[in-house]
């Protein structure tokens, strides 16, 4: 089953910063799920200026109760760069 996870990024001065130092590490977890194939496709939102606000993952697992679980270790919920999740079941349109 597939997921789409849209993310955005807390607002304060602090925020920005604290995605840059988290990058690293989100991208490491993000290889390994790739690897497995469970991401498919993401990338970050960006506002009017060119500017990282966000992040949109298409992930594919079993069920949502596995999605959670791996959310568990995403280092952007847990060094607070993500401040609002919104998860949907989603398709991905197998164009040919």
């Amino acid at each position: 089953m597939q997921f789409l996870l849209i993310a955005y990024d807390g607002t304060d001065p602090g925020a920005p910063d604290r995605r840059l130092k988290i990058r690293g590490a989100h991208f490491e977890k993000i290889g390994r799920l790739k690897k497995s194939g469970e991401f498919l496709a993401g990338g970050a939102i960006l506002d009017e200026n060119g500017n990282m606000i966000g992040s949109m993952i298409v992930y594919e697992f079993s069920d949502r109760k596995c999605l959670d679980e791996k959310l568990k270790e995403e280092p952007y919920i847990t060094e607070g760069v993500w401040e609002k999740i919104e998860i949907k079941p989603f398709r991905l349109a197998k164009i040919e």
